[in-house]
């Protein structure tokens, strides 16, 4: 199986690539960091990977990522990708970006437009090669605007809302399009948080990647019961809503 990670050292994506390296898959890796990629790669190959590739990309600078995809095709020597996870992101201080646009359209940019762009140039190799499946980490924080994250939240609902519609215009492809939302995980990215017993590790929420992929749903919530939560949340009338701080 050929895959190819995006933001491949956050903490998702590094059990997602454990996961699958013992599974004897072939992998590329995308990330910022070029320094966490080496060991990265060393790592992986150890644990069983066929074989590892790594490309440093800056993800707001959405003019290299053609090139990155790319590169990605060429090490898999002009063969299938089987499986892309876009898996990068920010969690953004709220309250700063409500007062700076700057700030606010950087993390939507990082959460948000970084990866329609990516997805619009995957696109086209997929429908191409006439299978695969296309999964993306956003999260339950698209589900509905919280006073504590809209922000966030706007920059995953966009994504969700375009993985719907390319859902449907990949389908006559054979190509699959998974929308993950993951709820609370315990990363660097949620370091400052206190924990509690909704908290997920990142080893879970890998784990439950592999199985939908496996299963090629469309949407899975991670755990499975933040489905629930997200249903009640949605139910609650706007005018009670708006007057919530959660």
């Amino acid at each position: 199986m050929n895959i190819l990670l995006i933001g491949a050292s956050s903490a998702i994506a590094t059990a997602v690539a454990r996961r699958y390296a013992a599974h004897q898959s072939g992998l590329f890796l995308i990330a910022r960091d070029g320094s966490r990629l080496a060991p990265q790669k060393q790592d992986l190959t150890i644990r069983g990977a066929a074989r590892v590739g790594t490309h440093e990309l800056d993800l707001l600078s959405n003019e290299e990522h053609e090139a990155a995809i790319n590169a990605a095709i060429q090490f898999f020597d002009e063969g299938d990708i089987d499986l892309v996870l876009i898996c990068h992101g920010s969690l953004p201080d709220q309250e700063a970006a409500e007062q700076d646009f700057d700030l606010a359209r950087r993390e939507i940019d990082i959460n948000g437009l970084s990866v329609i762009s990516l997805l619009t140039r995957l696109a086209p190799h997929f429908k191409k090669q006439g299978h695969g499946l296309l999964a993306v980490v956003t999260s339950v924080a698209g589900d509905r605007g919280r006073q504590p994250n809209f922000v966030y939240g706007a920059a995953k609902a966009l994504v969700s809302t375009y993985l719907q519609g390319l859902r449907g215009k990949l389908l006559p492809y054979g190509v699959d399009v998974l929308d993950i939302r993951p709820g609370l995980v315990d990363s660097p990215m949620t370091q400052q948080f206190d924990k509690g017993f909704l908290w997920s590790s990142p080893e879970l929420v890998a784990r439950k990647i592999e199985k939908a992929v496996g299963r090629k749903k469309h949407t899975v919530y991670i755990p499975g019961y933040w489905r629930l939560i997200m249903a009640v949340v949605r139910l609650i009338p706007e005018a009670v809503f708006k007057r919530l701080k959660f």
